[in-house]
């Protein structure tokens, strides 16, 4: 029954998307994706593989003598173009960024009544078992807490081509998110965008996120409404030897910020076209 329901869904995006070419007009969305229904952290050997690379080993979060916590990405400033610059931001958003392994999480979830029941059904179908996405439907569920592992994903070069952060709920140890955290310019685009994708098996989800720096030097993160081949989200699967792509009416705004008391902070908000869907909140601490 499981691997029916997978297949279905790979089917349905393969009929509802368009076939696209991963290694050359289409790049941009070449992704990591599973080989096996549970996700987990067991794309990342396949991902380094590909970029004829290596993994980091997982990295001690609150040991000093270990050197730098590895970040999401090597540096912000990777991000600068004609409407970002990275110097502009606040120093704690920067080293939550470049050092994320080193900083410790809080969250606060809430969801719409209305988007509700469908999110407890697909956390029920396909999240939970399948590791990946699977979204707090309670605010019980993460009253314990996120535990963070943040392991880079280094070319044959050693330079850092992608960062997976693993978030699984305490104290279950269950996957919440597994996703590849990179930089990434889009075709025609000023600048890189955040690149986010979530492995699935034979298949992916992803998320092109606009850097903006908001007052105070604050940070947003936004995947609005545009075109295919513009920041925003996306479904690619492989089916029959073929890849097909689907761009997907889901947008998310991240405010990162320092509260008056010195605490960074964020909201994070996902919406189904203009209807709010799922609102977090998340307190950072640094561990180290």
């Amino acid at each position: 029954m499981n691997h029916l329901l997978d297949l279905g869904s790979r089917k349905f995006w393969r009929l509802v998307g368009k076939p696209v070419d991963l290694a050359v007009d289409h790049s941009w969305l070449r992704a990591p994706m599973s080989r096996s229904s549970a996700v987990g952290d067991g794309w990342l050997s396949a991902e380094a593989t590909h970029h004829g690379g290596t993994v980091d080993e997982d990295a001690a979060t609150t040991d000093p003598s270990a050197g730098p916590a590895p970040g999401l990405l090597p540096a912000m400033t990777i991000l600068d173009g004609p409407g970002f610059d990275a110097s502009r931001l606040d120093p704690r958003i920067r080293d939550f960024y470049e050092h994320t392994a080193a900083w410790h999480m809080e969250v606060w979830t809430g969801w719409s009544p209305l988007f509700w029941p469908a999110g407890e059904l697909i956390a029920r179908l396909f999240g939970r078992r399948v590791e990946q996405l699977s979204l707090p439907m309670r605010p019980l569920d993460v009253a314990y807490g996120m535990d963070s592992r943040v392991r880079v994903i280094r070319d044959r070069d050693g330079e850092q081509v992608g960062a997976a952060w693993l978030r699984t709920l305490r104290p279950s140890g269950r996957y919440v998110f597994s996703g590849c955290y990179s930089a990434r310019r889009l075709p025609g685009a000023a600048q890189p965008s955040v690149h986010v994708a979530f492995p699935l098996e034979s298949g992916n989800v992803q998320v092109f996120l606009r850097p903006v720096i908001s007052d105070g030097g604050g940070l947003v993160l936004e995947s609005p409404p545009g075109r295919f081949g513009q920041d925003g989200a996306y479904v690619v699967v492989h089916d029959g030897g073929r890849d097909f792509a689907a761009r997907i009416p889901l947008h998310e705004t991240f405010r990162l910020y320092c509260d008056p008391y010195g605490v960074l902070r964020t909201d994070h908000e996902l919406r189904i076209r203009r209807t709010w869907m799922m609102r977090l909140h998340y307190k950072m601490e640094h561990a180290r």
